[in-house]
C-alpha cells in the first residue's frame, strides 16, 4: 500500500489518501460511514433518502452502487447499504406523523398536490429493507398510509381550522 499526499492535504491537516495495490483510493471512512456521511447527505429528507437506497437494490435483492463498490469492494458496499436502509427504517417508525409529513417537503416534493400524489404512491413502492431490525411491514405500512391520509386531509382543511399548539 503506498501513500499519496497532496500539497493542499497536507497543508490543511486533513487525513491522507491511501491507494492500495491496484491504485485504488482507499478512505480512512467505513463503507457506512461514507453511505450516511457523503451519499446520504446529498439526498433531502428522511423519507428521500429511504427511498432512494431502496431505489439501489435490483432485482435479485443486491443493493449497486458504482462509487461505493469501486471505493469499498461489493461486499462492504452490500453490508453497509443495507444497514443503512435498515436504520432509515427503523427511523421512519420512530419518527412523528407530524414530522414526517414535513419531511415530504424536503424530500424533494414541491406544492400541496405533489405532496399528496407523493405520499400516496409510497405504500405501492418496495420501500421495506430485507431485515426489519425489529421494526414490522405492517407498522410500516400504517405508517405510510396514516402519513397519506393525513396530507390528503390536510389539503382540504382550511389553513385556520387547526392552528398548532
Amino acid at each position: 500500500m503506498s501513500l499519496r499526499f497532496g500539497r493542499s492535504i497536507q497543508t490543511a491537516g486533513l487525513n491522507p489518501v491511501f491507494r492500495n495495490q491496484n491504485n485504488r483510493i482507499m478512505t480512512l471512512k467505513s463503507a457506512l460511514e461514507d453511505v450516511l456521511n457523503t451519499t446520504l447527505a446529498a439526498v433531502s429528507g428522511i423519507i428521500g433518502k429511504l427511498e432512494y437506497v431502496a431505489g439501489l437494490r435490483e432485482g435479485g435483492g443486491k443493493y449497486t452502487h458504482w462509487g461505493l463498490q469501486r471505493i469499498h469492494g461489493q461486499e462492504a458496499t452490500q453490508k453497509a447499504l443495507a444497514e443503512a436502509h435498515r436504520l432509515l427504517f427503523l427511523n421512519i417508525l420512530r419518527t412523528p406523523l407530524r414530522t414526517l409529513r414535513d419531511d415530504l417537503k424536503q424530500s424533494g416534493v414541491g406544492g400541496q398536490s405533489a405532496s399528496q400524489e407523493y405520499a400516496a404512491s409510497l405504500p405501492r413502492k418496495n420501500l421495506l429493507p430485507p431485515d426489519l431490525g425489529g421494526g414490522s411491514a405492517r407498522h410500516f405500512n400504517s405508517v405510510l398510509r396514516a402519513l397519506s391520509s393525513l396530507v390528503s386531509n390536510r389539503a382540504k382543511t382550511p389553513p385556520d381550522a387547526n392552528p398548532r399548539v
